[in-house]
């Protein structure tokens, strides 16, 4: 899935915490196999080699990711969209962009991005992508998946303790050995090395999106490496989004799009789902919580 995965749990003893470990490994190649759109041999890249040609028959799991995965475009008016992945790869955060690509640029990288012509057949379990040199791709919210069922997973193995973190998507249950809670930083988007809120957490999915690490400045104005895929713009306005949950692949889409709503539109969608709660970093700073977000020690900006 292109991210690391950190993995830890509580365990009566080493080698019984290594035996589960292993098995969690095993679950995240299993899904890697079936949804990464790098693996040539998945069915995901199965479905994007047939791109305008034919619907492929996909696995149950793979098509209930597909279909969750359309929920959340629709709920984001297409500021979510895994189609994103035939997105020509125009803006460059590395240093060697010296000016904005054109309007016109822009408006073709888009081209074949859009979550409508994404065609399920739940009858037969098909995935049909109608133009040709369309894409779809997971990205991190198959890793949010995965970090789900590796949770599930070892709660059936009676695991009572654990965290599995997916590159940020992160799903902590229990308690850490001595009792008290695990202790969550959020990264300073403004000093990534320093931390800016630790939070005390049991049971609950925590994901976070931001720009700190990979934009760009044009004119005094920042731009996220998180494009828009409706307009193939970058993300302005946030350079962090933190969201909690019960369910790590839904924290991950909402921090995802919250990115490139912005402020304004992020919160109006993040208010409709009261078991989220939501921690927005403006450019400037500003901090917009949730009524619900969890008690913090937070640090100043800037």
């Amino acid at each position: 899935m292109g991210g690391r995965f950190d993995i830890s749990i509580v365990a009566q003893d080493s080698l019984s915490a290594e035996q589960n470990i292993d098995s969690i490994i095993a679950e995240i190649s299993r899904i890697e196999n079936l949804i990464s759109d790098w693996k040539p041999t998945s069915q995901v890249s199965e479905v994007n080699q047939n791109a305008g040609i034919r619907p492929v028959k996909v696995d149950k799991e793979v098509f209930e990711l597909t279909k969750r995965a359309l929920h959340f475009s629709e709920i984001t008016h297409g500021a979510f969209d895994i189609s994103f992945a035939a997105m020509d790869r125009i803006w460059k955060f590395d240093g060697s962009m010296t000016e904005m690509p054109t309007p016109e640029a822009i408006k073709k990288s888009v081209e074949k991005v859009g979550y409508k012509n994404i065609i399920l057949d739940s009858t037969n379990s098909t995935i049909f992508l109608k133009l040709k040199g369309m894409k779809i791709g997971f990205g991190a919210l198959g890793e949010g998946y995965a970090t789900n069922k590796c949770q599930e997973m070892m709660l059936a193995k009676g695991i009572k303790s654990g965290i599995v973190n997916a590159t940020g998507d992160m799903s902590v249950w229990g308690t850490q050995p001595n009792g008290k809670p695990w202790n969550i930083g959020i990264t300073n988007p403004f000093h990534p090395k320093d931390i800016s809120a630790i939070l005390s957490l049991k049971n609950t999915a925590i994901t976070t999106s931001g720009s700190y690490e990979k934009f760009v400045v044009f004119n005094g104005k920042r731009y996220s490496h998180i494009i828009n895929p409706a307009t193939g713009y970058p993300a302005t306005g946030l350079c962090s989004v933190t969201v909690l949950g019960p369910n790590a692949e839904m924290a991950n889409g909402f921090s995802t799009s919250a990115m490139v709503l912005g402020k304004k539109e992020a919160v109006k969608l993040l208010n409709q789902f009261p078991d989220y709660s939501f921690l927005l970093i403006t450019d400037s700073g500003k901090m917009i919580k949730s009524k619900n977000f969890p008690k913090k020690q937070l640090k100043k900006h800037k």
